[in-house]
């Protein structure tokens, strides 16, 4: 599709604009995609912290065991750290080649553990004592700074509305993507499965096990629904992920997309179950994403980020509950990576948030302002308008 075509049909469409004055692009090549999971994932079942006796005490049916231990155990990553089984065949050959790195203890300075207090604040990039304006998403106003150059900017959300990161004076497009996903198992093919093992000594225990899961699901799925905000699922990202990279290398270089389903208070799993394949097939959405976009992978900067991590305690169902400090991915062609980066601490009881979540050691703002610094050349000024009151933080990941 030709840009002339594709603008004329997001016009037409869901095409949003405030003032609508011209802006423009940084002078490099620089692309930058933002992918939101909403719903708070299970950074701890996501980067393992293997060295740690209490996340094991902890966690003793949803963890994933130490590298080499079992069968689905993580990926040893150093002495401290691996990463979930599920992320073998796409993520980690990025990590092996430097083109992906871990942000672990990265989150806000929001408290209230709510899904949509802490997406606001996180899409809106304002510190907790401001009064908040719905009406200026951190993208936004980094597309605003970017203005005067010679490249022109081109900001789009694959999201049925636009979100509130891309709300603002510049303008900005929306496009949908409509790949929604089934769950792994539905009534049907439970019905199936239970008519297998009827007159056997499973028969109970499997027809049990299915009511219970329905009961639980029914219960869980308005949660689930609501805090996703109507992103789409993971089940089939690897399509969406290379169309949007399709699109960012001919016609955007500033994208966002969420991916819902995310919010696992029950029957999370470990090394498999409904934890793992949602990270597996988002996996397969981020590798394809960098297939796909070819050379312009190396220009390309990819953050994965939710807006709070989970208790490190599992709970009586199984799954684990709102939480604090998340880990943050950083993917990219040009990246320094291959390492766990930023602020640590080890895992143990003393060093838990109100002792119950990771704490949050490396703030969102700072993160992000190290790598708009490293990737647009921003002045100090232009990231304080981007982060009014947040100094930079460079990590050195580009």
């Amino acid at each position: 599709m030709h840009r002339r075509d594709l603008l004329k049909t997001l016009a037409a469409g869901t095409l949003a604009s405030a003032a609508g004055r011209l802006f423009a692009a940084p002078a490099t090549n620089a692309r930058l995609l933002l992918v939101f999971l909403r719903g708070g994932y299970d950074a701890a079942n996501l980067l393992v912290p293997v060295s740690s006796p209490f996340y094991y005490e902890s966690r003793p049916n949803i963890a994933v065991a130490r590298p080499g231990a079992a069968p689905n155990a993580a990926i040893e990553l150093n002495a401290d750290w691996g990463l979930h089984p599920a992320l073998r065949d796409t993520v980690f050959p990025l990590y092996q080649k430097g083109q992906a790195a871990f942000i672990a203890f990265a989150g806000t300075d929001d408290l209230t553990r709510s899904h949509f207090e802490t997406q606001d604040g996180i899409e809106l990039g304002q510190t907790l004592n401001q009064s908040r304006d719905y009406g200026s998403g951190f993208l936004n106003r980094l597309v605003g700074v970017l203005a005067g150059a010679p490249a022109r900017a081109r900001p789009i959300a694959f999201t049925e509305q636009l979100p509130i990161v891309l709300r603002g004076e510049a303008q900005a497009a929306n496009m949908a993507l409509k790949s929604l996903g089934r769950p792994g198992v539905d009534p049907r093919q439970a019905a199936i499965i239970s008519a297998m093992y009827r007159n056997t000594a499973l028969s109970a225990p499997v027809s049990e096990g299915f009511n219970v899961r329905e009961e639980v699901m029914q219960g869980m799925a308005g949660e689930m629904a609501a805090a996703s905000r109507g992103a789409i699922s993971a089940k089939g990202f690897e399509f969406e992920g290379r169309r949007i990279a399709t699109l960012m290398k001919e016609q955007f270089n500033i994208g966002f997309i969420d991916v819902g389903g995310w919010d696992t208070h029950v029957g999370e799993g470990g090394g498999s179950g409904y934890l793992a394949g949602r990270l597996e097939e988002l996996g397969r959405g981020l590798a394809g994403f960098a297939e796909e976009i070819g050379p312009s992978w190396q220009d390309t900067v990819v953050v994965v980020l939710s807006e709070f991590g989970r208790t490190l305690r599992e709970n009586g169902s199984h799954g684990t509950d709102h939480g604090h400090g998340s880990v943050y991915w950083v993917l990219g062609g040009g990246l320094h990576g291959a390492r766990v980066a930023g602020e640590q601490v080890s895992v143990r009881q003393s060093t838990l948030f109100q002792n119950r979540d990771y704490p949050v050691l490396n703030d969102y703002r700072a993160l992000f302002g190290g790598l708009f610094k490293r990737m647009y050349g921003l002045s100090a000024a232009q990231s304080n308008r981007v982060f009014a009151g947040v100094a930079p933080a460079d990590l050195g990941l580009l």
